[in-house]
C-alpha cells in the first residue's frame, strides 16, 4: 500500500519548482541567495512535515525566517564575543518597544 499524500518535501520541490521563472529572472548572486532560501526550508522539513498542509507556502516561509532568526542570533553572539561582552543583550521585542503597547497588553492608555 502506498502513500496517499505527496511528502512535505515533495511540496517543497514543486513549490520551488513553480518559482523557477523567478529564480531565472533574479541577478547571478541573487539566484544563489534564492537557492540558500530553499535549502533552508529544506533543513527544517522535519519539523513543517507535521502541518500536512496542501500548500507549502505559510511553512517554507516560516523555514526561511526561521534559519534568519537563527543567523541572526548566531551573529549577535559572535560580536558580543568578539567585543569582549559575556552575555548577549536580548534582541527580543518587549511591550514597551510595541507602539500602542502598555502593562494590561489592551494597547489602550489607563
Amino acid at each position: 500500500m502506498g502513500r496517499t499524500n505527496p511528502t512535505y518535501r515533495d511540496r517543497l520541490r514543486e513549490f520551488e519548482e513553480r518559482y523557477q521563472p523567478f529564480r531565472r529572472a533574479l541577478r547571478y548572486e541573487h539566484q544563489l541567495d534564492f537557492d540558500r532560501l530553499f535549502e533552508r526550508a529544506d533543513a527544517t522539513a522535519h519539523a513543517a512535515s507535521y502541518r500536512n498542509a496542501t500548500d507549502p507556502a505559510v511553512a517554507t516561509l516560516l523555514s526561511m525566517l526561521l534559519a534568519h532568526e537563527a543567523e541572526i542570533r548566531e551573529l549577535h553572539e559572535r560580536l558580543a564575543a568578539a567585543e569582549g561582552h559575556d552575555e548577549v543583550a536580548d534582541t527580543s521585542i518587549d511591550d514597551a518597544d510595541t507602539p500602542g503597547a502598555d502593562d494590561d497588553g489592551t494597547g489602550t492608555p489607563d
